[in-house]
């Protein structure tokens, strides 16, 4: 199913969305109230020196027009003005929302804060207009690139997830369509107006790459709710492993309600950005939830299946003799249940690089599996055989057998990609859209993962052969 069947302007105060959008998409309308005056308005703070502006990096964001000491408050909310999806019912049109919300995964948790902002967006004076009025028309989400960038992805696991996330907003469409034609119109969630699979792509959207997860109001308990909130202004910080500020949550004394702070983690220098870490994700949570891509990205890494025959098959490609992934002995049998990869609903589903290098899970199956000394195996708990820095802890001759059978199998995993990377840096010296541009940058990405992974195994084989070498 192609994603560019997303594109239908719905919903008063909507304008239409295109699969592709510009580098700097326009706001939702073109001369939008100045946030900045909102917050201050609505009881908040913002520092004299912060400002949006362009940044010739990240974009439209959050700059510093002049030196912050750090420690600083940056942005401060008060606790009215983050945009939450209360289950209370107010109103009879609040009733109409939680039964829709209640149809939403909980994987798809922002769809539920985006009927929220669905239903604001609609509202005529809403309180949160001049913040929603400043958010883009557009974004550059894969649920939004035409069916051909989507196979330009070229990465499994992640089509998996386009594909599902526009089936689900296909299938809600049709969901939210038969609830709201038997209401009324004053019990009508988005004042009369139609929703369709477009303007919900476009909310959860929206949501996936601006909300935080934070805590919500303190209980009786003294425990607090984790849920998600749109932060007006702080959503404006772009993303950095090596952030320069970060978001903390306040609670005066008497006070249930949270404050919710932006501080300078350290001394902010005329015309930087303010950066927030979103989290230490991969690539392809950062493609699918915020619309971007980060080169080098350390966290990301490449989805395998564990599969008996393909470690066969990458085992005698790698020149190791005899391999059995395919008919493990009993007592292998065991130790592949105890790492879930056997037996009643394992998870085969391992990964290479990002700071593991290689899953725990993935080398440890490999080293037992590729020997047959029982007794060696049981002298060590999985903690070692799971780990790299364990230094052959089976033997140098098993160690080297492991690292050459997950070269082989990332040799094969590169050639499920039809392109080189030499061929996507040249499609992109010609000049393409943004979606493509996206794409190609993201399977570059990967194919880096798996050349590093090579790269760093090699190098290992090496170091064990020569010193085994010495030691001989």
């Amino acid at each position: 199913m192609a994603a560019s069947k997303l594109l239908i302007p719905t919903l008063a105060h909507f304008r239409p969305l295109t699969c592709a959008a510009a580098s700097y998409p326009a706001r939702l309308v073109p001369q939008p109230p100045d946030l900045l005056k909102w917050v201050k308005k609505e009881g908040g703070f913002v520092h004299d020196a912060v400002t949006i502006a362009q940044d010739t990096t990240y974009g439209l964001g959050l700059v510093a027009t002049g030196e912050i000491p750090r420690g600083s408050d940056l942005v401060v909310l008060p606790h009215h003005v983050p945009l939450k999806f209360h289950s209370e019912i107010d109103d009879v049109a609040d009733s109409a929302l939680i039964h829709l919300s209640n149809q939403v995964p909980e994987e798809l948790w922002a769809m539920k804060l985006g009927l929220k902002l669905l239903q604001e967006r609609a509202k005529v004076g809403s309180f949160w207009w001049p913040y929603i009025s400043n958010l883009p028309e557009t974004y550059t989400v894969p649920i939004f690139f035409a069916g051909e960038d989507i196979k330009n992805l070229q990465y499994a696991p992640l089509l998996y997830q386009v594909n599902k996330r526009c089936r689900f907003l296909l299938d809600f469409e049709q969901e939210v369509k038969n609830v709201l034609k038997k209401l009324k119109q004053s019990e009508h969630p988005f004042s009369g107006q139609d929703v369709d699979a477009s303007s919900l792509g476009w909310a959860m959207s929206a949501v996936s790459s601006r909300a935080f997860r934070l805590h919500g109001k303190k209980l009786t308990d003294g425990s607090s709710s984790d849920i998600p909130m749109m932060l007006p202004l702080i959503d404006m910080c772009n993303h950095s492993f090596n952030p320069n500020a970060r978001i903390l949550q306040e609670q005066d004394a008497g006070n249930p309600n949270m404050l919710i702070k932006v501080v300078a983690e350290r001394e902010i220098k005329q015309s930087d950005p303010l950066l927030l870490n979103y989290g230490c994700l991969s690539n392809d949570f950062f493609l699918l939830d915020y619309g971007f891509v980060i080169p080098s990205n350390p966290y990301d890494h490449i989805e395998l299946k564990y599969d008996g025959a393909l470690m066969d098959a990458a085992s005698m490609a790698a020149g190791v003799s005899s391999p059995n992934f395919s008919s493990p002995a009993p007592w292998q049998q065991e130790v592949l249940s105890q790492l879930n990869l056997f037996g009643e609903a394992p998870n085969l589903k391992v990964t290479v690089g990002g700071p593991e290098l290689v899953e725990g899970r993935l080398l440890a199956a490999l080293r037992v599996l590729l020997s047959n000394d029982i007794e060696k195996v049981q002298r060590y708990d999985f903690s070692v055989l799971k780990s790299l820095s364990a230094e052959a802890p089976l033997g140098v001759a098993n160690e080297v057998a492991a690292f050459r059978t997950i070269i082989a199998l990332c040799v094969i995993a590169l050639g499920h990609f039809p392109t080189k990377i030499m061929d996507d840096e040249s499609l992109l010296k010609q000049g393409v859209s943004v979606s493509t541009e996206l794409a190609i940058q993201f399977r570059m990405q990967k194919k880096s993962v798996i050349i590093d992974v090579m790269r760093d195994l090699t190098k290992r084989v090496k170091l064990l052969l020569s010193k085994e070498t010495t030691t001989a």
